[in-house]
């Protein structure tokens, strides 16, 4: 992968920020909701569970990274975060801020991405249950009932 700066448009960087974000969102909110406004500020707990521990370590990685106003700004927006967890734009305000972050500085990117579950590949399950159900993980044309008739 390259940034914006080797003379590439940045949208493929772009995509990979939007899905990073996108996976480490239930990591952030339970982070969040263990640690509270002092996310930034604490210790790792092993009193904690795993998933709120790996949204602190993205926490604490952004943080580090951030000049004084960035990482002022991250605890404004981590403040707002926890006081109102129900606010739709409080969270977006957070992960706008992970998403500036990401965008100044792809190293930080590829160890955020490292303390990430890799996504689940393999196998998948589908389920049909009923008379004529078909089940698909990939399908072109399926075609039930009776007396069906095609043409090209």
């Amino acid at each position: 992968m390259t940034g914006k700066g080797d003379g590439e448009s940045g949208f493929e960087m772009g995509v990979e920020i939007v899905e990073l974000i996108e996976q480490a969102g239930p990591y952030l909110t339970t982070a969040l909701g263990a640690y509270g406004a002092g996310v930034l500020g604490r210790a790792e707990s092993a009193a904690v569970d795993a998933t709120a521990n790996v949204g602190h370590r993205i926490l604490h990685a952004v943080w580090h990274r951030r000049n004084a106003q960035g990482q002022a700004e991250l605890e404004a927006a981590v403040r707002d975060a926890v006081e109102n967890p129900n606010d739709a734009d409080a969270a977006a305000a957070l992960r706008q801020q992970i998403k500036r972050a990401l965008r100044d500085d792809e190293e930080l990117l590829q160890e955020l991405a490292g303390l990430l579950p890799a996504p689940r590949g393999g196998s998948v399950t589908v389920t049909a249950s009923g008379e004529r159900a078909i089940a698909a993980q990939r399908i072109g044309t399926a075609i039930t009932g009776d007396n069906a008739t095609i043409r090209p």
